[in-house]
């Protein structure tokens, strides 16, 4: 069986992945909050932990491998989207509103995460279908002297946990206090302690509960989802390193706290950012965008996937349109040589290697270079796919509507042979940059001439060229 290497965040170290069970094995990634479209950034957690889920099930079987990826649908940011559109007039009760507004933006989340070739979970769990086990562990967490009640809040004791919290992220709770940018509270007996329940007035949505109707905290959510669905240890939880403090570090001193003999999560994992052309995107720069608004503009969710794949999860990945054009000149190639073809029975050894390498998806996309020169059709199209890559069902975007491209071949082959005998090549310059102009590759060589799709290509520009 194939050996995976990971970095664990937790000891900094890459370790051999040893399952906990190999019948069983459990993933855990932190979804999205859904107050809105998920932009660029968001998408490449889903990207990087979809290989990784690939990879698991290519390994143990796609029966004995269980990923879990959560909804926030519990938020301030939805609250209040929810709130505008009662008081423009929507009918409802505001929980109503919220729920409409969570439906609404998990159905936009999930379609243009498809577009990308992400794989569903296994399961998706939304935060207000377990506030009861939140409020079991909140309680649990009380009576063992983890957390406390004040104002109508609850709030985690972090002097209950101090030797072990911070060790993920690598800090001494005094640091934290230190530097810290937490919420300043009359009621907080720590400045880092957090919030596990908090109180919601009329205008909020809210749930009973023995402190009075509110809402849970943020981190709480995670870990009581992860314990009803994969149990007090499981194997793999993922996110972007952003989570890394407060949130990651607040799941664990939680679960381990209400459930000290488990592990809660053996390995850890944490992708790094995303830039675009070299700068972090935000609104005020005017780089900031959706992963919809991209497809809106015509670039392929393949062609996003593969740009993400060029970079290791561990490294900050740079977006930029000079990449995403190369990533769909090399998808056409590649799609245009496997046509027709069957996959091999199995990938390539050496993107297996690869991915098993701490998801060293840069140098498996190495590997498919390497077999398209080869002309190995067959085990391209398998090793791609299992990256995720020329999949049946995201290909349409490749295709040539019809075009009989090998028409215009034969007409440049041709007028390239007759300007051989008069040596005058005006005309074959001119044919060749009406096919270049209109998105085509034109390679000419001693066997003929082949016309292939490039990034940008359009037929419709085809045809005034004779």
């Amino acid at each position: 069986m194939t050996t995976i290497k990971l970095h664990n965040t937790r000891t900094r170290t890459k370790e051999d992945f040893v399952p906990i069970d190999p019948d069983n094995v459990r993933m855990y990634v932190c979804g999205p909050t859904v107050y809105d479209r998920a932009h660029l950034g968001n998408a490449r957690p889903v990207v990087v932990f979809d290989v990784l889920y690939r990879l698991l099930r290519h390994v143990y079987g796609p029966e004995h491998v269980t990923y879990v990826r959560n909804f926030t649908d519990v938020d301030d940011k939805i609250n209040a989207t929810a709130l505008a559109r009662k008081q423009a007039g929507a009918e409802g009760t505001l929980e109503q509103l919220v729920q409409e507004r969570s439906d609404e933006t998990i159905g936009w989340y999930l379609h243009d995460m498809g577009a990308l070739g992400a794989l569903e979970p296994d399961q998706m769990p939304r935060a207000t279908r377990y506030i009861d086990q939140m409020i079991a562990m909140i309680e649990d967490l009380i009576a063992k002297g983890h957390a406390y009640e004040a104002e109508g809040h609850v709030l985690f004791a972090v002097d209950s946990w101090r030797d072990e919290y911070g060790k993920l992220s690598g800090r001494s709770v005094d640091d934290m206090i230190a530097g810290a940018r937490v919420e300043v509270a009359p009621y907080k007996k720590n400045p880092m302690d957090f919030v596990l329940w908090k109180p919601s007035d009329d205008e909020l949505p809210g749930w009973e509960s023995p402190w009075g109707r509110g809402r849970p905290g943020w981190h709480i959510e995670c870990s009581a989802m992860s314990y009803e669905l994969l149990g007090e240890s499981f194997d793999i939880h993922g996110g972007g390193n952003d989570l890394m403090f407060p949130h990651h570090e607040n799941e664990i001193a939680q679960s381990k706290c209400a459930h000290p003999h488990g592990e809660f999560a053996r390995y850890w994992l944490h992708n790094e950012m995303l830039q675009v052309e070299g700068k972090k995107m935000s609104k005020s720069l005017g780089n900031f965008f959706t992963v919809h608004d991209l497809l809106d503009q015509g670039v392929p969710g393949e062609v996003i996937r593969f740009v993400f794949l060029q970079t290791h999860y561990r490294k900050p990945m740079d977006w930029t349109e000079k990449k995403a054009r190369e990533a769909e000149a090399t998808l056409r190639k590649w799609r245009a040589l496997t046509a027709g073809i069957e996959p091999a029975a199995s990938a390539a050894p050496a993107v297996i290697e690869a991915l098993a390498d701490d998801l060293n998806t840069a140098g498996a996309l190495a590997e498919l270079h390497r077999l398209a020169s080869d002309g190995d059709a067959a085990t391209l199209l398998a090793s791609a796919r299992v990256l995720g890559l020329l999949e049946p069902d995201m290909g349409a975007w490749a295709e040539t509507d019809g075009v009989d491209l090998s028409a215009h071949a034969d007409r440049l082959s041709r007028v390239r042979a007759e300007a051989m005998q008069t040596k005058d090549f005006s005309e074959v310059d001119r044919l060749k940059a009406a096919y270049l102009a209109a998105g085509l590759e034109v390679r000419m060589s001693k066997d003929g001439v082949e016309l292939v799709p490039g990034a940008g290509f359009d037929a419709s520009r085809l045809e005034g060229v004779e």
